[in-house]
């Protein structure tokens, strides 16, 4: 039987944490297309905080709310600290990462190596409890290298569960520690939705957020209400909210019931302006800002005239605001252009 939440998770629509990608410039801006999904900080090692400039690495601006942040590591009194760090800078969730198969991160011992560790994962989301009062979840893969069973990630979930940890954020693809890179990870093992919904079918006091392989919100609605099996607490998009963000434009009115209207590509543009103004009055070039918004028109006939203009104006050097006032203008231009002549296509047609 279906199974069918009358409440909504807070990680209902959730945007991945993305190594070079969800930095709180792409965080200010997908802010600005919804106020309900949840944002996640890429992941910030414990070694980083706890010899690192904590400023540079935890800063956010309050509009990103709500907002997580993941952290790596494998020592749980490290952990703690940061988790304690977490929750003075403001953040909403302190996020474990146990899904990450790089060379880099095996080496520190922490990432998707760790779930062959479910018992030191646990002691870790323990000591991270009991150092803070912020919701503690960890982000996994459903196995790694030959420990890819039903069997072994229900012990993992289990354990860790077992600690005290109530949300998990299952990638739905094993992790290939040795001859895969991350790249490849990311892509070359294949989705097992089945699995991650088993989990859910077996622990229905745990919520399930499902990650890997999503694309449409048709995907993201037939997961929430369990078209196929049961129905999962909430969906984390990944690079296809970074390269299309305008998906984000209609989470809040068809996943939350939000009635504020959907914001036009010009709204979010006239909206992160402001934004872009002050960061290049702190300094900040104009290229860390507009890197991120390159898919704001994929798809619209100006999308190219947009992602040009950007690519080869906004790194130059004292590169301003008018840089990305000239794209938009562009973009919108073409689409007007391009909207008139199909109509007029239409009219020949019907004469």
């Amino acid at each position: 039987m279906n199974q069918v939440h009358t409440k909504v998770s807070p990680h209902r629509f959730c945007v991945a944490p993305m190594l070079d990608w969800t930095d709180r410039h792409e965080r200010y801006f997908l802010r600005l297309l919804s106020r309900h999904a949840r944002l996640y900080t890429e992941m910030v090692t414990t070694g980083a905080l706890l010899h690192g400039d904590v400023a540079r690495h935890l800063k956010f601006d309050v509009a990103e709310h709500p907002l997580a942040l993941q952290l790596g590591g494998s020592d749980p009194d490290a952990l703690a600290h940061c988790a304690t760090l977490a929750e003075q800078w403001g953040y909403d969730e302190v996020n474990l990462n146990i899904g990450c198969p790089s060379d880099r991160v095996q080496s520190g011992k922490f990432g998707a190596c760790l779930m062959a560790e479910p018992a030191l994962v646990a002691a870790c989301v323990s000591a991270m409890q009991a150092a803070t009062a912020l919701p503690v979840t960890v982000k996994s893969r459903i196995g790694i290298d030959d420990q890819d069973s039903d069997e072994f990630l229900q012990r993992f979930v289990e354990t860790v569960a077992g600690a005290g940890c109530r949300t998990f954020i299952i990638h739905a693809r094993i992790a290939v520690l040795q001859g895969l890179s991350p790249k490849q990870n990311r892509d070359v093992p294949p989705l097992n939705y089945p699995r991650v919904k088993g989990i859910k079918q077996r622990y229905p006091e745990l919520e399930i957020i499902i990650n890997g392989g999503i694309s449409s919100l048709e995907q993201t609605r037939s997961l929430l209400e369990g078209s196929d099996g049961p129905a999962l607490d909430g969906i984390m998009m990944g690079r296809e909210a970074y390269q299309n963000p305008y998906i984000l434009a209609q989470v809040d009115q068809q996943l939350f019931a939000d009635t504020l209207p959907v914001p036009s590509r010009a709204d979010i543009i006239a909206a992160y302006l402001p934004y872009v103004e002050e960061q290049l009055a702190q300094g900040t070039a104009l290229q860390h800002m507009t890197r991120h918004i390159l898919g704001l028109f994929k798809g619209q006939s100006g999308g190219r005239l947009f992602r040009r203009h950007l690519s080869e104006n906004a790194f130059r050097k004292n590169a301003g605001i008018s840089v990305l006032r000239d794209a938009c203008a562009l973009a919108e231009a073409d689409t007007s252009a391009t909207g008139d002549m199909r109509q007029e296509e239409q009219l020949k047609e019907n004469v």
